[in-house]
């Protein structure tokens, strides 16, 4: 929280969707933003925040409560699906407690390459990794040198979130501006890294972005998120 005034917005570069959430009206989310609650809608909410944002004046504040029909996620009204091949996103995210052994997510990509299933990012083991609905692929492969590979989520502070994911097959993950090696797929399998995600031909072409919590066993989360960018190309920190 600032004691001196709002911190500037991040930088938007050429992205095709930026927003800090400052034309929110109320606590209500609306205008740019909607909620969704797929299949069933339980006690998880989101809500515009004064108290707690990264830049400008606002952000949303996720509830998030443990059990899947307790998830809540808010996604742009605007239309992504044309965005083309390579997506590139950029947000950023403060959390409350430090991620659980059980799996949970915080952000999902629908795939209409892949049935209309999620590729979702979140944690597992105490630490980040990517999910494949289809499939429940993770990367890295939870096994201890896998999970080494991948880093924590902060708690109590704001954490640059950026990824890439291609149409070819590829995916990047950078938290504060530095790669992660454990959540990157390079079309070369590895072992405890991408060896699993890359056991089937994978060719992703994401058509939305959401942010939230979903909780697929134990795992409440209060999180808040702000600055959030989609563009075709790097959009940075």
């Amino acid at each position: 929280m600032s004691t001196s005034g709002p911190p500037p917005a991040a930088n938007c570069g050429a992205a095709a969707f930026c927003d800090g959430f400052e034309n929110q009206a109320g606590s209500t989310v609306s205008g740019d933003w909607g909620l969704s609650f797929a299949n069933c809608q339980g006690s998880g909410t989101a809500t515009v925040d004064t108290a707690v944002r990264h830049g400008g004046t606002k952000s949303v504040r996720v509830d998030g409560k443990a059990g899947y029909c307790n998830h809540v996620m808010l996604k742009p009204t605007k239309d992504l699906s044309g965005l083309g091949s390579v997506w590139y996103g950029r947000f950023y995210v403060r959390h409350s407690t430090a991620l659980p052994s059980a799996h949970v997510a915080f952000a999902a990509l629908k795939d209409t390459a892949d049935g209309g299933k999620d590729l979702r990012l979140g944690g597992q083991n105490g630490a980040l990794q990517w999910n494949r609905e289809s499939d429940d692929a993770t990367l890295p492969a939870q096994s201890p040198a896998g999970v080494a590979q991948s880093r924590p989520l902060a708690t109590g502070t704001w954490t640059c979130v950026e990824f890439m994911v291609d149409g070819r097959g590829t995916l990047s993950t950078w938290l504060d501006g530095t790669a992660v090696p454990g959540l990157t797929v390079d079309g070369t399998p590895t072992a405890d890294i991408d060896q699993q995600w890359l056991a089937r031909t994978w060719r992703p072409q994401p058509a939305d972005l959401r942010l939230g919590w979903e909780a697929y066993g134990t795992g409440d989360d209060t999180l808040w998120f702000d600055d959030v960018a989609v563009g075709a190309s790097r959009i940075g920190c």
